[in-house]
């Protein structure tokens, strides 16, 4: 079987199972979710009809508008259960927070631009903002490759004498713990003490579905009334996505790295994780010499001369 016929199959085996993820998925959420939705919906329409009989002289048409009317407000951020007065959703903070969701593709969707020049300014902004933001994380992670993963794995196979597999396995599975404690867990307890409706499990939730930047907009933070150091808080959630993504970002490298050391991007036909010259010159325990990764063994008959030194 020759490498590129295998690496279609593997392709092809690869997006057959990714289908059947997906539908497996859709399965799972429909049967999870449309008996809610259908309680919700059918809770809705007894409201309505208890608010009818009670106040008769209310037009069902004037009815059916204002309710379309709230859920398209709500679609934009603004509530008619809130004091409108007590903070705008495009202050300052609000607006530094919308755009970090947007140019790190977040989006949560909570508030969206209401005029069309709004609309065509957030193309614009995100066309530019978002291939910029992911050079920015790109560069940062790059830079903390070299303290957080090479050194680290380079000095316990020097130390201990550990075989790559097991130096960059040990290496990738504290990492992960690390990152699960200090971005998901220490920051699901601080959000589910100041979002007082918040359980800990949908503050977990809400750190994973931001820093993975799936965005669905279920739970936004700062969105309470009367929340106190609203703009503090909010510019400090923008300051935690932005490092969290930084560390999932580095979770992904170290993983491609231990895919790399382990085999398993040459068997599936990936890219490998390539890194700056600078950074495997400062590993050198990590990756074979130059000199025996490039060079042949010397024929002990071959006659050494000035000529065949390069200069």
């Amino acid at each position: 079987m020759s490498t590129s016929y295998k690496s279609r199959v593997l392709s092809l085996v690869l997006v057959c199972v990714y289908v059947l993820y997906l539908v497996f998925g859709a399965l799972v959420f429909s049967a999870l979710e449309k008996p809610l939705e259908e309680k919700v919906q059918a809770e809705l329409n007894l409201l309505k009809q208890q608010l009818i009989s009670n106040m008769s002289c209310i037009n069902i048409s004037t009815l059916e508008q204002l309710l379309q009317t709230l859920l398209n407000a709500n679609k934009y951020g603004v509530s008619l259960a809130q004091n409108s007065s007590e903070y705008s959703n495009w202050d300052l903070a609000s607006a530094l927070f919308f755009s970090n969701t947007l140019v790190t593709t977040i989006g949560y969707g909570h508030t969206t631009p209401l005029s069309d020049t709004g609309k065509a300014f957030s193309i614009v902004y995100a066309l530019l903002g978002v291939p910029f933001t992911m050079l920015v994380l790109s560069a940062c992670v790059q830079r903390l490759m070299s303290p957080l993963y090479l050194r680290p794995v380079a000095s316990w196979r020097r130390r201990f004498g550990w075989h790559p597999h097991m130096a960059n396995t040990v290496h990738f599975v504290l990492l992960l713990l690390l990152v699960s404690v200090v971005f998901f867990l220490v920051p699901a307890t601080v959000f589910s003490i100041i979002e007082g409706s918040w359980s800990f499990l949908e503050a977990f939730y809400f750190c994973f579905i931001s820093l993975c930047t799936i965005g669905l907009g279920d739970f936004v933070p700062g969105e309470q009334p009367k929340q106190k150091f609203r703009p503090l808080y909010k510019i400090s959630v923008m300051v935690y996505l932005f490092v969290g993504l930084m560390a999932m970002y580095l979770v992904l490298r170290s993983f491609h790295k231990l895919a790399d050391v382990q085999g398993w991007t040459a068997f599936f036909h990936l890219p490998s994780c390539d890194d700056d010259g600078d950074e495997e010159r400062e590993s050198p325990a990590v990756e074979p010499n130059e000199c025996e990764r490039d060079t042949k063994p010397l024929d002990p008959s071959a006659r050494v001369s000035y000529n065949s030194i390069s200069k």
